[in-house]
């Protein structure tokens, strides 16, 4: 057991829960018997607060844990989270001002809300709604696996239930704060996280460096390893098999950035447009502590890191590289204040994400199919009671499965939400594509991604199926026929289905039209894409 770093750990993890609980009394309305209020913090959080909100809730402990782990293990291609970061917040800066500003002025709190009042499809919301929560759900758990890393290398490395006791004691607490405080308790927090990961990382790419003879030592310690290695996919160049992967993981993921239902949430907190401006302008500066984070992966390998024996499964986890890194090369107390670092950001985004999920199934579900005349009070306690079975779920899945599976199935999660591009993030800008059209493109495109991610093995792991998200062109099969027969070039399984997604949508919808079908009420009108905060006779938060 390292006891300095469990010390510090758990002084800076008290001092985050004080502050979860203190949150609801922050900025609080009379009431939090609404949704608006828990579920959105009020929809008032400005430049700051947003800033360090969204940023908590996008730059998660998996990315600080996993990213630089996967340079550690494959080279180059884990760099792919650095373009996508980059290229994400141009692509979202004018939808999401409009997703700002039609959720305001109708009151929505969740995407499929703007897809139900955008089509006037019950069924259309439900399957972006049940997308959402499916796609969240591994999200959420992979939380719990950089949490678990940290814990392990502080000594919490059991077998069986006992193992994963500091983990459940941790997320009951997490439960019970934002029960009670809904979206202000991550975004209190979010202030501490992200000036404890700065702090961290600034040492780190500093310190690490000095110490292991400069980056141009790092770079060869790296290009040993990988030479010594038989699989043409690593290095510290990307290979002619997967620069075309790199390049559709990249575009694909920032596609789906903010699709994510707690992504939206993020977006629906703040005060108005002006804040989402500046906040899509300054987020950016994320990517430079990712990109800087990342090489953390290649300082492993020069430092000699090896990783933990997780004595659950048996196997090395290649989670707890990092943590190690951070255990072996810095004094006891600042290796405390980084796993306390990585530890809080999984509390953040998690909270976020449980809360987001939660409001998926009151407003698409509960509300619509089970409970039509619900109150405000009553959607409230009913999202409450979900987030706490949202993370506790999440947290079952981590005790009874193999997490490196719930590591793969983040890869699927991408794959999935990328499937309501065009029910909610196109919807933004048009209604052309027909309601039914869209039901049909979304049943395609996640059919056929999910037949592709099941056709793909992973040999370092000896699994069959849901091995990775990486497809070798060879295997794209359209009834029969193989247009890139004999290619090993890879490509992202969730651009093919969204490809194919989008196709199938427009045909659909070009014989629909030709047959009268009605597409639906549009509730909203071209003025709600466009309102702000300061505009007259604008919904009252909370009506």
């Amino acid at each position: 057991m390292q006891w300095v770093e469990l010390i510090v750990f758990s002084l800076l993890f008290l001092l985050v829960t004080v502050l979860g609980f203190v949150a609801s009394r922050w900025r609080a309305a009379a009431s939090l018997d609404h949704l608006d209020e828990w579920g959105l913090g009020g929809r008032k959080f400005g430049s700051w607060i947003t800033w360090f909100l969204i940023g908590g809730d996008l730059y998660t402990a998996y990315t600080f844990v996993a990213v630089p782990a996967l340079l550690f293990g494959a080279g180059a291609m884990g760099f792919f989270a650095l373009p996508y970061t980059i290229i994400a917040y141009p692509l979202v800066f004018l939808p999401v001002l409009r997703m700002w500003s039609v959720s305001r002025a109708r009151g929505y709190v969740t995407p499929a809300d703007f897809v139900r009042g955008r089509y006037g499809s019950s069924l259309l919301a439900l399957l972006v709604a049940i997308t959402g929560i499916v796609a969240t759900m591994p999200y959420i758990a992979l939380q719990l696996v950089g949490l678990e890393a940290v814990l392990r290398s502080m000594g919490f490395n059991g077998a069986g239930f006992l193992g994963h006791l500091p983990l459940l004691i941790a997320f009951v607490i997490l439960a019970l704060y934002t029960y009670q405080s809904g979206l202000r308790a991550p975004a209190l927090i979010a202030f501490v996280k992200d000036i404890l990961i700065y702090v961290v990382i600034l040492v780190a790419v500093i310190y690490l460096p000095a110490k292991l003879g400069g980056w141009g030592s790092i770079f060869d310690a790296a290009g040993e390893k990988f030479a010594e290695t038989p699989s043409p996919a690593d290095g510290v160049l990307l290979g002619p098999t997967n620069q075309l992967q790199y390049a559709t993981l990249a575009f694909g993921s920032a596609l789906a950035l903010f699709l994510y239902p707690h992504s939206v949430t993020g977006i629906l907190a703040s005060r108005g447009r002006d804040v989402l401006k500046r906040n899509m302008s300054a987020l950016p500066a994320y990517s430079f502590l990712l990109g800087m984070l990342a090489l953390l992966g290649f300082a492993a390998i020069a430092a000699g890191t090896t990783p933990i024996v997780n004595n659950a499964t048996g196997r090395p986890d290649s989670n707890t590289i990092i943590p190690e890194l951070f255990n072996t090369e810095f004094p006891s107390w600042f290796a405390g204040i980084a796993f306390a670092a990585i530890g809080i950001g999984a509390l953040v985004p998690a909270a976020i994400m449980s809360i987001a999920a939660a409001n998926l199934w009151t407003r698409n579900v509960y509300k619509e199919y089970v409970h039509r005349d619900a109150t405000p009070a009553q959607e409230a306690k009913q999202a409450k009671l979900a987030s706490l079975v949202v993370k506790f779920g999440a947290v079952a899945f981590i005790v009874f499965i193999d997490p490196q599976y719930a590591i793969d199935l983040q890869l699927i999660g991408g794959v999935i939400i990328l499937q309501t591009l065009p029910a909610v993030a196109i919807a933004l800008y048009t209604r052309w594509l027909h309601r039914w059209a869209l039901v049909a493109g979304w049943v395609v495109g996640l059919g056929w991604g999910m037949i592709l991610l099941y056709d793909i093995p992973n040999p370092a792991s000896g699994r069959a199926h849901f091995g990775g998200s990486a497809l070798a062109l060879d295997k794209l099969n359209l009834f029969g026929w193989q247009p890139f027969a004999g290619s090993q070039v890879q490509i992202y399984v969730g651009f093919v289905a969204l490809v194919a997604n989008l196709l199938v949508a427009v045909v659909v919808t070009l014989v629909i039209r030709r047959t009268k079908v009605s597409n639906g009420v549009d509730a909203t009108v071209d003025a709600d894409y466009h309102v702000d905060e300061h505009d007259k006779e604008l919904r009252a938060i909370g009506s």
